[in-house]
């Protein structure tokens, strides 16, 4: 493999230092003055990563500064989209070698799902046909068009995501989406262009550059989004830095056979295990595991099947702990037995995880007592104390269904599905359980309020359950046995229907739910306090 790189291309002068392209490719090293201020960190870990000689695919980078002035970046990007088709052999939209493009978003600040992405730019009516050919599979086409016309329908042109839902339902019925096979996939696509055309009022766009230059624009101005501006603020972020775009070839987890996407951690979020923590999905696109609106399996069905693609992972966040000096949260994809890296960051842990993963590499050599010291200063007893639901009578409680957990720890209080219940339940001064269909971030406001967050569908490593995390709320998602129903108001999980109001304990220790409240003891870790205490003995 060639070493990569990243390669600054020239700009006019723009009154502002963050105003920078860069590309990510195969020669040179960093430029000067690159840094997670003017790259984003996102796009400053994948330089980091390509620098390593782990596989990323290569991408130009939109600097933040550029978030200020989004209308001005568009003269500038041709450039950098001349140099990325010459590093991949291939174009943005070409009938017959087409360039397909991710467009993500990326402050210094890591702000997860809080902002916008769009996979499968530049696929339209010209290019579909270059795919097939490039491919040899028609289904992967049809799969990746209907999911562009959708995730852009929403994104850009701000139609409801129910409206494609919809036509999605419409054609698979019972059926998984991933069972359907290219015929009904294209008959989705061609219910979507109909759906956009309908709720735009224009069709879809099929020139490919238009489709980019409005992707960018799009995840520019999703940093200015509620939901986004709501997290800065809980999170005491400046709105003034603004995000990088990051514009990168397409791989793709929907190829079929050995393909599928993920998201994992390089140890267990929840107690710092160290162990890779990961949900997959075969035959897969990555937006699949983090939107929160489908659910994934962990790791061991990847291990299973392809245990070289799992050993290579195992390597990958190996070297991803040792070179970021921490425990890392990243994205990949599969794409026809080849592995990709798209995404690492520092990931988002329990105060009991961060005291075991600072402690662990600290003793391994990774950093040094004072970083160690650093990480776990604010943690003591009653921080480090792990709440454990308890029977009274020593017999064993019966659970009402059973879910993936995504942060540990037990919670318990009143049903609510939406966040107007859970403000005016506070102000009652009551403890309230957010139920959900889907673990989205656009729930932040109400997952703040909440106890704990209880999702029908969804993966650990969702966005929101990234963000339950951080807030240090207990998460189960993916309860397959529960649904909802918005207009009465109730949840019926397993043979037991109840209404908000209704009190439930979950218990993220087991990934188990109970109904009413249950008696929580509460354990403190005294050989994890003795190792805290050896290092902040030896290293005052």
């Amino acid at each position: 493999m060639s070493p990569s790189y990243i390669e600054e291309v020239s700009a006019p002068v723009v009154n502002d230092a963050q105003q920078h392209i860069h590309i990510i490719g195969d020669t040179t090293p960093l430029p000067m003055g690159a840094s997670p201020d003017t790259l984003g960190a996102k796009a400053w870990n994948l330089a980091k990563m390509a620098t390593l000689g782990l596989p990323v695919p290569p991408a130009f980078v939109l600097g933040t500064g550029w978030c200020r002035q989004p209308e001005a970046v568009h003269t500038q990007w041709p450039e950098a989209l001349q140099r990325l088709e010459a590093l991949t052999g291939l174009s943005l939209g070409d009938s017959r070698h087409p360039l397909l493009l991710s467009v993500r978003s990326g402050a210094a600040v890591s702000m997860p799902g809080m902002m916008e992405s769009l996979l499968n730019i530049g696929l339209t009516e010209t290019t579909l046909p270059g795919m097939v050919r490039l491919t040899g599979h028609p289904r992967l086409a049809w799969d990746a068009y209907r999911r562009l016309i959708s995730a852009y329908g929403e994104v850009v042109a701000g139609i409801a995501a129910s409206c494609f839902e919809a036509d999605l339902d419409d054609v698979r019925q019972a059926n998984e989406e991933r069972e359907l096979d290219f015929s009904a996939l294209r008959d989705v696509a061609f219910r979507h262009l109909a759906t956009y055309a309908r709720e735009a009022g224009e069709p879809f766009p099929q020139d490919a550059r238009m489709q980019l230059r409005e992707a960018i624009s799009a995840v520019f101005a999703s940093w200015h989004s509620a939901k986004a501006r709501a997290y800065r603020n809980l999170h005491g972020i400046s709105h003034d830095i603004g995000t990088a775009v990051t514009v990168q070839r397409m791989v793709f987890g929907n190829a079929g056979g050995l393909s599928g996407s993920g998201v994992g951690f390089t140890r267990d979020p929840s107690n710092g295990d160290p162990f890779p923590w990961v949900d997959f999905l075969f035959n897969a696109q990555g937006e699949d595991v983090v939107s929160g609106r489908r659910s994934a399996q962990g790791h061991d069905e990847l291990a299973t099947v392809t245990p070289h693609l799992w050993n290579s992972l195992r390597q990958a966040c190996a070297q991803l702990e040792e070179a970021f000096g921490d425990m890392q949260d990243f994205e990949f994809t599969i794409q026809s037995g080849r592995l990709h890296l798209l995404q690492t960051r520092n990931g988002k842990r329990t105060p009991q995880a961060a005291a075991r993963i600072a402690l662990d590499l600290w003793e391994q050599g990774v950093i040094e007592p004072a970083t160690a010291l650093e990480r776990t200063r604010h943690l003591d007893a009653q921080a480090l104390t792990l709440r454990r639901v308890a029977s009274t009578d020593g017999q064993a409680l019966s659970p009402l269904a059973h879910a993936a957990s995504a942060t540990s720890g037990v919670a318990c209080g009143e049903i609510v599905m939406d966040e107007v219940q859970a403000r005016a339940r506070k102000s009652a001064g009551a403890p309230t359980i957010l139920v959900r269909r889907d673990a989205e971030t656009h729930d932040i406001a109400a997952l703040e309020i909440a106890e704990g967050l209880l999702t029908q569908r969804g993966a650990r490593t969702s966005h929101a359950a990234v963000v339950a995390r951080q807030l240090g709320k207990v998460c189960l998602v993916g309860c397959e046995t529960m649904t909802l129903n918005e207009q009465l108001r109730t949840v019926t999980i397993g043979e037991r229907q109840l209404r908000e109001g209704d009190i439930l304990t979950l218990d993220g220790n087991e990934g188990i739910i109970y109904f009413g409240e249950t008696w929580i003891e509460e354990q403190v870790p005294h050989a994890l306090l003795e190792r805290l205490a050896r290092l902040r003995d030896t290293h005052p």
